[in-house]
């Protein structure tokens, strides 16, 4: 994800306002931040906002803002469901926030020295565990199931050498030693490090695990008619989510001569729109917004019902414990 100009835009609200109207009764922020969403929420008619983050920093900001129409929980979105209330809509905002990146000592980006952190909460190993302590070959998994990065092996050998004369302590560091094991970068592409530093940063957060999870309990914390709205930026989450809906949203029966009968059930949700995108005027004023799709789904009063992660499509977990 880049670097935005516009930091705390909310991505894709007006779309999200537009195809659930009327807003109204109570609604789940899963992904608060700065607020976007939930104060969008409020203006548009919602009753309440519950704003979910694990970031202590989105509930310090709130003290500015929130009022009493406003639940704040210090918690993951994959545990939603625990908060106890049923909700009338559930919205997400998948991957880093634009003030998470803005914020060198946070060490999300190779663009600003900081420590190499990448924590969206305040507990867990940071980056700098992962890099400095994981073997080789779970290090070279991680860069390239989480990142979809062709030289990770290459990669990960490099840092594994590098670390043995110097603990990597700093972002730039880091990026440093990945972009030397890559082509130079030409103008208009991406830095060298932007895959490395996805993939690490989605290993330390447990992003594809926490979306699983996460699609999961806002089906068991909607109330029937209730809607779903994610917006995503990396196409294995947009996939990830678009497969969950299908198969949500798939009764069952069925079958051909190539493939056997599923058994039949009753949908969860229902799909309303296809992918919806950012308009022109949106990218023009929020960069950020260039690669952002939202899916929405309306539920049904069917049973919640479980989802594997591999039929998500998401990469197999690497894991983190012991490193």
């Amino acid at each position: 994800m880049s670097e935005s100009a516009a930091p705390h835009v909310p991505v894709l609200l007006a779309a999200i306002l537009e195809n659930v109207a009327p807003v109204q009764g109570l609604w789940l922020d899963g992904t608060m931040g700065a607020g976007g969403y939930t104060r969008g929420l409020l203006e548009a008619g919602a009753d309440r906002v519950i704003g979910l983050d694990r970031d202590p920093l989105a509930h310090q900001m709130a003290r500015d803002w929130a009022d009493g129409r406003v639940t704040l929980v210090k918690s993951v979105f994959s545990k939603m469901d625990e908060v106890g209330e049923a909700v009338d809509g559930v919205v997400l905002d998948l991957g880093v926030s634009s003030m998470q990146l803005d914020l060198a000592d946070r060490g999300f980006s190779f663009m600003r020295d900081g420590p190499l952190d990448m924590r969206m909460g305040d507990d867990g190993p940071t980056a700098a565990d992962l890099v400095n302590e994981m073997d080789e070959g779970r290090l070279a998994d991680i860069l390239h199931r989480y990142g979809e990065e062709r030289a990770a092996r290459r990669i990960a050998r490099s840092i594994v050498r590098r670390r043995a004369e110097m603990p990597f302590a700093t972002t730039l560091d880091l990026a440093e030693t990945v972009a030397a094991n890559l082509p130079r970068q030409k103008p208009g592409q991406s830095h060298p490090a932007t895959r490395s530093f996805q993939a690490i940063r989605i290993a330390v957060n447990d992003e594809f695990g926490e979306l699983a999870e996460g699609l999961q309990a806002a089906e068991r914390t909607l109330k029937p008619g209730g809607w779903l709205a994610v917006v995503s930026f990396h196409s294995v989450e947009d996939r990830a989510v678009k497969r969950f809906l299908a198969d949500r949203a798939d009764a069952g029966g069925g079958g051909s001569r190539y493939a056997p009968e599923r058994a039949a059930r009753r949908a969860a949700f229902e799909i309303t729109h296809k992918a919806i995108g950012p308009t022109d005027g949106e990218i023009a004023g929020n960069p950020r917004a260039r690669s952002a799709r939202l899916r929405l789904a309306r539920r049904t009063d069917a049973p919640a019902g479980r989802v594997d992660r591999r039929a998500l499509g998401l990469p197999e977990p690497v894991r983190l414990g012991a490193i």
